[in-house]
């Protein structure tokens, strides 16, 4: 009898001890963008389509309780004409040092924009401001290193490639660096302040810099952002003395049964070069209406109608308007 009982006490000594040993883990994800449009634009050849505009596959590993990895797939259309190419988006490994510390190496996701998507929610019908208009890579080659300095402050410091995670890095080898600054000041209310800097063999450095604020409640979500590039026609195209600059405002309004409707405004510009009398991207600068309702069916499927107008500052390019149909599915 006594046997038996030491044999139980060991038995449930070790089962226990195997229920606090982390285990080693895993999952995959997808996320896939469709939509349906109808174009109003004045002129315009193609009226109509269905597209599948952007398919995302992945896998997240935990080795332990500090060190993960991930890996994404971003499949769709490329500048070489072919309608779905796959390139790896994401390939990075995350160590938790501390609490208070983390570094992220690898193809990682860029801190520029993450806030402001998030709070924006619409992905998949309509890129954030900053991601839209080319003021940054979604992702990058490089390392980032997190310091939460208290629960309400945390910055973000970095070097990347600076090309994005579809190009390679430039014949120069310069580095994109930079920080970013999070600050909540309330569990609703969110600023963000985002800087960067990359030389250039025959220019000046590549000046990027944006701020943000964001407030979310259970029944609205506000947001407001500023960018502006100094020295670039992109983020990653350098041009002297070209610059370029605007902002996004959206409002969002939670409804009953899984609605929302929401509204955004850009505006986006670019600088007179001297001896000129446009701005040097004046066939691009203008400013978007959109207007919109989301409607989740369930958790990891949401259909969003919703209709754009994109007024062109030039006056000979025909205004753009169109209605959407877009969908989300994600695990």
């Amino acid at each position: 009898m006594k046997k038996i009982i030491i044999l139980v006490f060991v038995l449930v000594s070790y089962l226990n001890y195997s229920q606090d040993v982390f285990q080693p883990n895993g999952s995959p994800h997808f996320k896939i963008f469709w939509n349906y449009h109808n174009d109003f634009t004045k002129g315009i050849t193609k009226k109509s389509a269905f597209e599948l505009k952007r398919v995302y596959l992945g896998y997240k590993h935990n080795f332990n309780e500090n060190i993960s990895a991930k890996v994404t797939y971003d499949i769709g259309a490329n500048s070489g004409g072919s309608a779905y190419t796959a390139y790896v988006k994401i390939a990075q490994l995350d160590w938790k040092l501390n609490p208070k510390i983390k570094l992220s190496m690898g193809l990682i996701g860029n801190k520029q924009f993450n806030d402001q998507e998030g709070l924006w929610g619409y992905r998949y019908t309509k890129k954030g401001f900053l991601n839209e208009y080319k003021f940054g890579a979604s992702a990058d080659l490089g390392f980032n290193s997190e310091f939460t300095i208290n629960p309400k402050f945390k910055i973000n410091l970095f070097v990347l490639n600076g090309e994005g995670y579809k190009a390679l890095q430039d014949d120069d080898g310069h580095q994109k660096m930079g920080s970013s600054f999070i600050y909540n000041f309330s569990n609703k209310l969110i600023g963000k302040i985002y800087l960067d800097s990359q030389r250039s063999n025959n220019t000046s450095s590549i000046k990027n810099n944006s701020i943000f604020l964001g407030y979310n409640d259970s029944n609205y979500r506000l947001g407001f952002e500023y960018g502006k590039i100094k020295n670039g026609r992109t983020y990653k195209n350098a041009d002297n003395g070209h610059n370029r600059d605007g902002y996004s405002i959206f409002a969002i309004k939670t409804l009953k049964n899984n609605f929302e409707i929401y509204a955004r405004y850009d505006s986006i510009d670019s600088n007179i070069l001297s001896g000129e009398l446009n701005s040097w991207n004046i066939n691009n600068d203008g400013s978007l209406i959109m207007v919109g309702t989301q409607y989740e069916a369930i958790k990891g499927v949401k259909f969003n109608l919703n209709y754009r107008l994109f007024n062109h500052d030039n006056s000979i390019i025909n205004n753009k308007s169109a209605l959407y149909l877009n969908a989300e599915f994600k695990i």
